[in-house]
């Protein structure tokens, strides 16, 4: 059972919000539309709805930060129950390409954050063994990740009273790649200890200890990795079950057959190419495809792995992958709910993903590097998204037509007395808070940035927390370094700081580190910022996806969260995109007014607590490498500690080095950029 624990109850437009769209579920509808403004308390109607339905949730977002803050606010929520997060484990990727004009392959490069990684098999370990499930996921989860039907037979139970046989406990741990590691115990590892045999999960934060005497296993106990500390006793783990240390794993019994097929296709595809002149080629297919294949066959991974994915999963071409969606499928049937938040950003990303996808991998395939294979390790087509879900709900603040047209059409086909249940759209217009929207300012666009300036320290003074957007990454970058010159505590924000870093750098604005966050397309949707007085959306006459009418009101809407809030857009032409959004936001502000006036509301600025972080940080004396870039100076790079790592580690961090003295260059920062190469000598002088 769901048991959502709050202060607050449902009040305003809350109690009708829930009761419509819980009843609209429960009468068989498949998309409805959740119209909330900025600060009504979207997520807690849909954590209500949880409740009283008593259902698994997907909530879909379309960036990672937003889906962080939301997997925060649910786990606040439920706190008993199994609340995950599922978003892209890469904190860089670069994926496999080729550029035909300038004959440029592009190998696929990746880190994987570990972190991140085992939060994502927690979430699948949680589908597959709870009914209690909330899991908030980026739009990678409409990605290939694997059968689920295959996932869930490789399993590891270990009870009390089985043989204590060793030999064969580490075989089955390699069949669900854990690793054998005496002195290196991590997740996804295990090592043996003579009597006992520790197993580091690759999904939790905790080991598991399995002792045997007289060739029984007589205790299983759950322990601290770091300390040893016993956290629960072996008198109530009676018997455990342990999940794959990966996603995506191949029975050794699926190669051969596999490896058949590939070949056939391979001597198809290279005729083919040979019969169309391309000669080249051909023989780079031929070469690449038996040299992945040795690999596989040798050491079970070549990189790359995924283009063969449909051989290893039985899928024939042109069948959808297997992603998180099929868990919750496979798991719960038809009885679970998605949610799919700022869907006038997701739906359209969802939508999008394939083709981009598609795109890639047709130049990699006319040009000999993949075979047609690859076109099938993709995300979901949207028609194919679609379908699985028995229940959506798109929640925004300004929902596009196609969501409220696809829901209204529903309606129409229902009978009347279900009709009469909501229009398919349900608006929740009040904030519970009383707060009202924010006061818009148009001022000149010419002298903008002086104009800014005066208006933060004007606000500084006061102790006030400003947002500011800009149109490219290069100028957020560039007013933060302006304003720290004038001795403003600036910050930016972007897409090339890493996932769990940018909730860092909110959580940093909260405690009162900086004053003025800079940002260009993440300071829009769903952020919670009580303590923003001030957002400035510089260049707002700029017609297009940063400045329409949907992404100024976004904008806005994050200075809607205190009773003082208040937005200045600089302009020297009120276009249509500014008529709109101010139009919408007058008639939800006298929406509100009324309200306040009828029920005897004052407002008062919204309070929240900082939450718990995501994921803590590693103990890596190279985690600083990972940070924001303000926090990676010359002096960090000088007292990174080599004496500490392996030879394999030391390889890793070169790697992140090198990249990180290319952007230094690009930005013409040499000296640190010099800094950076003696110490990528200095380490590979220790690894030769």
């Amino acid at each position: 059972m769901f048991k959502l624990t709050s202060d607050f109850k449902p009040t305003g437009d809350q109690p009708h919000a829930i009761r419509s769209l819980t009843e609209g579920i429960t009468s068989g509808l498949k998309n409805q539309v959740l119209l909330g403004v900025t600060g009504s308390g979207k997520t807690f109607t849909m954590a209500n709805m949880i409740q009283q339905l008593n259902m698994p949730a997907l909530v879909i977002s379309h960036n990672k930060t937003l889906a962080g803050q939301l997997y925060q606010e649910m786990r606040d929520f439920f706190p008993q129950n199994a609340v995950s997060y599922f978003v892209s484990y890469y904190d860089y990727y670069q994926p496999e390409a080729y550029i035909p004009q300038t004959d440029t392959y592009i190998e696929k490069e990746a880190d994987i954050n570990e972190l991140i990684d085992k939060l994502r098999l927690q979430a699948t370990a949680n589908i597959m063994t709870r009914k209690d499930v909330v899991v908030v996921a980026s739009v990678s989860c409409i990605y290939n990740i694997g059968s689920a039907e295959e996932y869930g037979k490789f399993t590891l139970e270990v009870k009390k009273g089985d043989n204590a046989d060793w030999n064969a406990l580490g075989k089955r741990l390699i069949e669900l790649l854990y690793e054998r590691s005496e002195f290196d115990f991590k997740r996804g590892s295990y090592r043996v200890r003579g009597p006992y045999v520790d197993i580091y999960p690759a999904y939790e934060d905790f080991g598991y200890r399995i002792n045997s005497k007289d060739g029984f296993i007589t205790l299983i106990e759950k322990f601290e990795p770091l300390s040893g500390k016993i956290l629960e006793s072996g008198e109530t783990l009676k018997s455990i079950i342990i999940y794959p240390a990966k996603h995506y794993l191949m029975d050794p019994s699926v190669f051969k057959p596999a490896e058949a097929q590939i070949r056939n296709d391979l001597k198809q595809e290279y005729t083919q190419l040979k019969k169309d002149g391309k000669l080249v080629e051909a023989e780079r297919l031929l070469r690449r495809v038996n040299y992945d294949l040795e690999m596989i066959k040798e050491v079970g991974y070549t990189n790359g792995i995924e283009n063969y994915s449909r051989y290893f999963d039985g899928r024939k071409p042109g069948e959808p992958p297997y992603t998180l969606l099929d868990y919750f499928r496979i798991s719960y049937k038809d009885n679970f709910l998605v949610f799919i938040d700022e869907s006038h950003m997701t739906v359209p990303q969802i939508r999008g993903m394939y083709n981009g996808d598609h795109a890639r991998k047709k130049t990699l395939i006319d040009f000999g590097f993949r075979l047609n294979a690859a076109f099938d390790n993709r995300p979901l087509t949207f028609d194919e998204f679609y379908e699985i879900p028995p229940h959506m709900v798109y929640v925004s603040a300004t929902p596009n037509e196609w969501e409220i047209e696809k829901s209204k059409q529903e309606i129409i086909k229902r009978d009347d007395r279900k009709a009469k249940l909501h229009e398919g759209v349900v608006e929740q217009l009040i904030r519970p808070t009383g707060i009202i929207d924010p006061k818009i300012t148009i001022r000149p666009a010419k002298n903008e940035v002086q104009d800014l300036i005066k208006e933060v320290e004007e606000r500084v003074k006061r102790k006030e927390k400003i947002l500011v957007t800009t149109l490219t990454k290069k100028m957020a970058e560039d007013l933060s370094d302006y304003l720290k010159e004038r001795n403003i505590r600036a910050s930016y924000l972007h897409s090339d700081i890493h996932t769990l870093e940018r909730s860092d750098v909110l959580d940093n604005l909260r405690k009162n580190e900086f004053d003025v966050l800079i940002g260009v397309n993440l300071l829009r949707e769903g952020l919670d910022l009580p303590e923003v007085f001030l957002v400035a959306i510089l260049d707002a006459d700029k017609e297009g996806f940063l400045r329409s009418k949907t992404a100024l009101i976004q904008t806005m809407g994050r200075a809607a969260r205190n009773i003082s809030g208040e937005v200045i857009m600089y302009a020297d032409v009120v276009t249509n995109s500014i008529k709109g959004a101010i139009n919408e936001i007058d008639r939800r502000r006298e929406h509100q007014r009324e309200y306040n006036k009828k029920h005897n509301i004052k407002p008062k600025t919204i309070m929240k607590p900082i939450r718990e972080k995501i994921a803590e940080k590693p103990d890596d004396p190279f985690y600083i490498l990972n940070a924001h870039k303000p926090e990676i100076d010359q002096k960090a790079v000088a007292d990174l500690d080599s004496s500490a790592l392996t030879g394999y580690d030391k390889k890793r961090v070169v790697k992140k080095l090198e990249r990180e003295m290319r952007r230094q260059v690009d930005d013409m920062n040499f000296e640190f950029a010099i800094a950076i190469r003696d110490k990528i000598r200095e380490l590979r002088s220790q690894t030769t």
